[in-house]
């Protein structure tokens, strides 16, 4: 019985490590919603306002170590107030292209990850169409973007997956009458690995 049990443990505890160690590469789509906020130097305050956001995911991974690209259209919203009272309604869309390192805690199809990473954000606008943006993703030119850093942590059951992430921003938007504004959001998506 001893030995039933060492060799039934000694195989479970192969199955986990080849499966942390063991190459693979993972697809999938991902949408979710968001809650903006612009970071502001003392002039304005920024209320959180919920955005939408969905795309695609893949993940590159072995040894316990993934890397995990995206790309998403996420719909941000914001109200800007100033110390007089007036506010002002901020809406726009962005292409968002985070690329995160992270690892897996799991076996079996069950996982808790966390990842963080840089994201550039290419701003669709009457500047820049979503033709532009995508281009512009793949071309290394970097035309009304923004920079951010995401922080995040990801549950994983089978093919599907939960993220909670928070993304700081670590450019200024520029936006006109508003130049000195970085967005922070908090995200929460659902994800489905298609292969």
């Amino acid at each position: 019985m001893k030995i039933f049990s060492l060799v039934t443990g000694l195989f479970f505890v192969a199955q986990v490590a080849s499966a942390q160690v063991a190459p693979t590469f993972q697809f999938g789509l991902k949408g979710g919603f968001n809650l903006s906020k612009f970071s502001t130097e003392n002039t304005f305050a920024s209320e959180n306002k919920a955005g939408a956001y969905g795309g695609v995911w893949a993940r590159i991974g072995g040894a316990g170590i993934h890397l995990q690209p995206e790309l998403y259209l996420s719909g941000k919203n914001t109200t800007l107030q100033s110390s007089a009272g007036l506010q002002n309604e901020v809406t726009f869309t962005s292409l968002d292209v985070p690329v995160l390192v992270g690892t897996k805690i799991g076996a079996a199809g069950v996982g808790i990850r966390l990842n963080t990473g840089p994201v550039a954000s290419f701003v669709i606008n009457e500047k820049q169409s979503f033709d532009q943006a995508a281009s512009n993703v793949f071309n290394g030119r970097f035309k009304d973007q923004a920079f951010a850093w995401q922080f995040g942590t990801g549950l994983d059951l089978g093919k599907l997956s939960v993220d909670l992430r928070y993304e700081m921003g670590l450019s200024k938007l520029n936006s006109t009458g508003y130049p000195e504004t970085k967005l922070n959001i908090f995200m929460l998506g659902l994800g489905l690995r298609l292969f």
